[in-house]
């Protein structure tokens, strides 16, 4: 027996010093850290238990059956991240380049089905080149198993994808279908097809980072909502995202001990707001003065700048906040901001976190580009996610709130619970001065002096219908209060709605807009 444990030890310590010095020195010449370096980073410190370490594939053929190394390029099994469980599968590019054959595939499968059945979350770190191609089609087979259980698990348990090196082809649709994409700059790509394939179809030529480097994706396509310079960093902020969600769906997220009073007045966020509609300002320093200590996590936070989607706290409660940003397109809606609130809407519904809205919107942005766009189809999402939504949802109305985008953003009419506004909100379906040249066009046409004549009607028009409380004045908005009072009243509002309990119809699923 004891030589039998020795043998035992000897394949252990084999297999935690993965397959050479060499692989390992290749790795840390890209800039890039081992994958239980990744894995120790990421968990509690002498929490991870790994799941079939000894495992090595059984294909032939191609020189495969000469090399049969442990793990057979991806290390699976489960820790915790501030003492609450977590599941992690990560690809070891120095094994096969962390290609996905049959056997690694059903690692991945089985630390799936686990984190699902336990209701945990599930982090995976990618750093892979794809299918293993000596094992053919039975490869391509394996990613098909992982989408199924990525579809299977979406809105059960946080799913969350880590890029740290590679990800081409069909492996990109993995990360894709999962709640979070984190990437790290330089080292990590993502695209369906390579710079060589690109070149040789259509001409272009461009390096891996210009075609699906962290920065493109964070900025331009929206495939990543979180980029940044290190894996340290990335990983850090990882677990700082865990800390906001709920193990799965039949929790709510974990609260945390907050010393910021519940009743702290706000009194900076009548200097940080300008009462003129057309002055722009910086939506995040309102959610600063408004939120717990002034901390929030912001989701694809240089994609769709025009409108910001966070999580932060309440109280200590989560809470996920939707707010238009007045400093880029004045805050309009377009097809890239409806597309990324509407994501972030469900995956607040689905894992039972508060939605607060902060209106400060002039309406869809026009243009042929935008029509032909589909903005319809787009903007529709988001109306979609906010109607089906059944969490508490509360809005707040700073300044415009204008045409079909204020009733897109959660309004009462959509089943908002609480609506409020502050003193400076305008109501209305359109700006007083497109409203006055539509009713008043022959009016002003027939005036001596036109430009007095639509000053004064302007003037009649936002007496008549744009006041500060003729909203509050029809049910429209629950109460009108001072912004001084903003942390307060959102507060007490997610308190008496901690209870909430919404019955939904009897269906398979929705059919959303595509």
């Amino acid at each position: 027996m004891r030589s039998q444990v020795e043998e035992l030890a000897g394949i252990r310590e084999r297999v935690l010093a993965g397959p050479s010095e060499k692989a390992t020195a290749a790795q840390k010449a890209k800039g890039k850290l081992t994958v239980r370096e990744r894995i120790g980073l990421l968990l509690d410190d002498g929490s991870f238990h790994e799941v079939e370490p000894l495992r090595r594939h059984r294909a032939t053929g191609f020189g495969l059956e000469a090399k049969k190394p442990y793990t057979d390029g991806v290390v699976t099994g489960w820790g915790t991240v501030e003492g609450r469980t977590v599941f992690v599968y990560a690809h070891d590019f120095r094994i096969f380049g962390g290609a996905l054959g049959e056997a690694h595939a059903t690692k991945i499968h089985k630390i799936m089905d686990m984190a699902i059945a336990a209701g945990a979350p599930l982090v995976s770190l990618n750093d892979g080149a794809g299918a293993r191609i000596q094992e053919g089609v039975t490869a391509l087979a394996g990613y098909g198993g992982i989408f199924r259980r990525n579809t299977k698990a979406s809105g059960v348990i946080p799913q969350i994808s880590v890029m740290l090196g590679p990800c081409a082809g069909g492996a990109a649709y993995s990360p894709a279908l999962t709640d979070f994409v984190f990437m790290v700059r330089e080292t990590s790509q993502m695209f369906i097809t390579g710079p060589d394939v690109v070149k040789a179809v259509t001409g272009e030529e461009i390096t891996q980072n210009g075609l699906g480097g962290a920065d493109v994706h964070a900025e331009t396509s929206g495939v990543c909502h979180f980029a940044y310079d290190d894996e340290e960093t990335c990983l850090e902020e990882v677990r700082y995202l865990l800390s906001l969600l709920p193990r799965n769906n039949r929790e709510t997220p974990p609260a945390a001990p907050c010393d910021d009073p519940a009743d702290r007045r706000c009194d900076g966020l009548a200097d940080l707001v300008p009462a003129d509609g057309n002055r722009p300002y910086d939506m995040t320093k309102v959610i600063e003065e408004i939120v717990d200590d002034g901390e929030y996590l912001e989701v694809h936070q240089r994609w769709a700048r025009n409108i910001i989607c966070a999580l932060a706290r309440l109280d200590g409660q989560v809470v996920g906040i939707v707010a238009n940003q007045p400093q880029t397109l004045a805050g309009v809606l377009d097809i890239e901001a409806s597309e990324k609130a509407a994501r972030f809407v469900q995956m607040c519904d689905a894992f039972s976190i508060p939605i607060v809205t902060l209106l400060d919107v002039p309406g869809f942005l026009p243009g042929v580009g935008q029509e032909h766009g589909g903005i319809i189809r787009h903007g529709a999402k988001l109306l979609y996610a906010y109607c089906d939504a059944t969490v508490p949802r509360i809005s707040l109305i700073l300044r415009k709130a204008y045409g079909g985008a204020y009733i897109v953003m959660d309004s009462q009419s959509i089943g908002a619970d609480l609506t409020y506004a502050w003193p400076t909100n305008e109501i209305a379906v359109m700006g007083a001065e497109g409203a006055a040249g539509v009713i008043f066009r022959r009016q002003i046409a027939e005036a001596d002096d036109p430009e007095a004549k639509r000053a004064e009607l302007v003037k009649e028009y936002k007496a008549e219908l744009m006041h500060p409380y003729y909203a509050a004045e029809r049910g429209l908005v629950d109460d009108v209060i001072d912004p001084a009072d903003t942390r307060r009243v959102l507060i007490g509002a997610l308190a008496m709605l901690r209870t909430k309990h919404a019955e939904r119809p009897a269906r398979k699923h929705g059919n959303p807009p595509q």
